[in-house]
């Protein structure tokens, strides 16, 4: 009997080379999906971090933190803003703990740069002072030597005499009660003042950062 030789054929059928792009096709599609989707994400959670409300509300954080650290526990004042008057918030009772709301706060402070000799002052209860307080719905805080303060006499105007003011962030809402508090016992404060207020988007209102934080102030003199 003879021996029949069959050819084997080598490659691919038309078939085959159809499935195989259509395969590489979805592939290339998913990956680019993906690729897009890491992109837009990436892109959103960058804006977030950047935009000037996360940026506002490190800048509220940061000064509010590095002042309170440096000022004199025994000598702020937390104030109620009626117009432009200010007028120290003061307890409704001295005989338990209670927080007390106030519009502004002013922390009192030594100066770096202040002379060794002040320092060493048994009367001194801070070279300069900062004024947190909201306008206009800014966050601002004037800078500026003490004496006399940010509300010379206790109550009535902020000072606006040879001071330095610095806008933290814009759109800012305080809590119903007011932006800053602290806790009293017995008519007097413990140096720990807190500030709670939201950061809002002008162009998307359903957009907002809250900015709830506490500086403790550590120093005391005179003692």
């Amino acid at each position: 009997m003879g021996l029949i030789n069959k050819k084997i054929s080598a490659g691919f059928t038309l078939v085959e080379l159809l499935v195989t792009m259509l395969i590489s096709s979805i592939l290339l599609l998913v990956v680019g999906v993906l690729l897009i989707g890491g992109q837009r994400s990436w892109e959103k959670i960058y804006g977030d971090a950047n935009s000037e409300m996360r940026q506002g509300s490190h800048a509220i954080m940061a000064a509010f933190g590095s002042i309170g650290r440096r000022s004199n526990r025994l000598n702020y004042t937390l104030y109620k803003q009626a117009d432009y008057s200010y007028i120290p918030s003061e307890p409704e009772t001295s005989n338990s703990e209670e927080i007390v709301y106030g519009d502004a706060v002013e922390f009192r402070y030594w100066s770096a740069s202040a002379p060794d000799a002040s320092l060493l002052d048994v009367t001194n209860t801070g070279t300069d002072y900062a004024f947190f307080y909201i306008e206009d719905g800014e966050m601002k805080v004037d800078y500026g030597s003490y004496p006399p303060g940010a509300v010379p006499g206790g109550s009535g105007s902020k000072n606006t005499a040879d001071i330095t003011t610095t806008v933290l962030a814009e759109n800012v809402v305080p809590y119903e009660d007011g932006a800053f508090n602290h806790t009293t016992i017995s008519g007097v404060g413990q140096g720990s003042v807190r500030i709670n207020v939201t950061l809002e988007d002008e162009d998307d209102p359903e957009k907002s950062v809250k900015v709830i934080t506490a500086t403790l102030m550590r120093n005391i003199w005179p003692r």
